[in-house]
């Protein structure tokens, strides 16, 4: 049975949990729902970024679903309650659908078209007239917005409009990740971005180790690589890329593209001239990574590489991955620290759970919805070409030291893609197999380091 009409405040707390919803998608966090004779009929809240569609507001989305719930477009008798005024778009589509009232919460200095700006709703010139409230929760609502707001006008480096950043107490008691922050955000392909790097050891250490972490995980995976590389007295760079750990995270899944995760890397390797330099990289920081020495190759020295592979289009990707994607395609909310639990099971709560702590919501989640939708497949994919040309650069051209780690546990990236990758990197006779390492090899990253120290910087 439909609910008696209860008071309108009790309508706006129900817009302002679809409000709620909104923020934690990265979008601005506006909320609305639809009653008729005291019964609740529609919700919606902002999507405009998400579906890539400028009507997507709050009360479009209420609205729609109102219609489809009535089998009518003509909303006679309906209320909306949304807690921010109506712009001219929306109030145009609630006199379209003879609304019979609309109560809002805060007011809209800006755009609002109740009476701040403009007042549609007072034109008797109009064939259709709608009742108006505005005000109800008004502080809550306001509230809402301006916590959503406050980083970006209080923040030295605001987070561009298109992006989110996950608060710092997010990171906050982190077991084994006690190194400082480093940020910059004026590289030229960032446009605004800001990205995190870890920079460990002497800054004229002999080698300075570039370690590049992969899809999903971020700089805390070297976490057991680092202070081994650090105490001998070497430097240590360890960047999260766009999308990943403390670095800002673009919103829409389009933003991360072959192309511009490559040129960022190039810009911060030359920003930062970095000289002397072993490339460490697993996963998708192979991907990119492995394309980075022909651009400089006089910047680099050696070559750690870890359960990665070359993706040049006219190789077809291992049947691992391509079920990793299937499954990714089919998961997106995976938990991202319980996977890394499963295939390292000497973790800690407190360690798997740390791998989540840069994700707390979907809409900072866009980087690993793209990434595996953008390893390249096919000969004219974004990066494919970059490949080919990077897998003739290591197989004729480098002439650095390389070491191979395997992670044989790797259902994705694992021996048979690692040995074919050893045929293509000219001199890379050194490998280590770790029979009880899986994809994410770093996970016994001490091990290797020290074998790597070995081979890079024998004393």
């Amino acid at each position: 049975m439909p609910e008696t009409s209860p008071p309108d405040t009790h309508w706006m707390r129900l817009a302002l949990a679809q409000a709620a919803l909104a923020g934690q998608g990265g979008e601005v966090p506006v909320g609305a729902v639809v009653i008729k004779n005291g019964a609740l009929i529609a919700v919606g809240h902002n999507a405009p970024i998400g579906q890539h569609d400028p009507t997507a507001h709050a009360e479009s989305a209420a609205l729609r679903a109102a219609a489809q719930a009535l089998g009518n477009y003509r909303l006679d008798g309906c209320e909306l309650f949304v807690t921010l005024e109506p712009c001219a778009m929306c109030a145009g589509a609630v006199l379209h659908a003879r609304l019979k009232r609309v109560v809002f919460g805060a007011a809209e200095p800006r755009t609002g078209a109740a009476g701040s700006v403009m007042d549609l709703f007072a034109s008797a010139d109009l064939n259709h007239q709608t009742e108006v409230l505005g005000g109800v929760l008004a502080s809550e609502c306001a509230a809402v917005l301006h916590d959503f707001f406050k980083p970006k006008r209080v923040t030295a480096n605001p987070v561009r409009e298109d992006a989110l950043r996950t608060p710092e107490d997010c990171f906050a008691n982190m077991p084994d990740y006690p190194w400082q922050p480093n940020y910059l955000s004026d590289l030229p392909a960032l446009n605004g971005l800001r990205m995190h790097y870890l920079d460990e050891g002497p800054l004229d250490a002999p080698t300075t180790y570039l370690c590049l972490h992969g899809n999903p995980a971020w700089s805390y995976l070297y976490r057991k690589m680092i202070p081994v590389f650090a105490g001998a007295g070497q430097r240590v760079i360890a960047p999260d890329l766009i999308g990943f750990g403390k670095s800002d995270k673009p919103k829409k899944d389009s933003a991360h593209t072959f192309t511009f995760h490559r040129q960022v890397l190039l810009e911060f390797i030359e920003r930062l001239n970095l000289r002397n330099i072993v490339l460490v990289v697993q996963d998708w920081g192979g991907i990119l990574g492995l394309t980075l020495p022909m651009a400089a190759p006089e910047r680099f020295s050696g070559l750690l590489v870890m359960n990665t592979m070359l993706a040049t289009g006219d190789v077809p990707l291992s049947p691992g991955f391509v079920a990793w994607r299937g499954w990714c395609e089919k998961n997106p909310e995976f938990d991202v620290g319980r996977l890394l639990a499963r295939g390292n099971p000497q973790m800690t709560e407190e360690e798997w759970q740390a791998y989540n702590a840069p994700f707390p919501d979907r809409g900072h989640r866009a980087a690993l919805r793209a990434f595996p939708q953008r390893v390249p497949e096919n000969t004219t994919d974004d990066g494919a070409a970059l490949s080919r040309s990077a897998r003739d650069f290591w197989l004729n051209d480098w002439t650095g030291k390389s070491f191979m780690a395997i992670g044989q546990q790797d259902p994705v990236l694992g021996e048979s893609v690692m040995r074919h990758l050893q045929s293509q990197i000219r001199g890379c006779s050194e490998v280590l197999v770790l029979p009880q390492a899986g994809h994410f090899v770093q996970e016994h990253g001490d091990e290797i380091a020290k074998a790597a120290l070995g081979i890079f910087n024998p004393r």
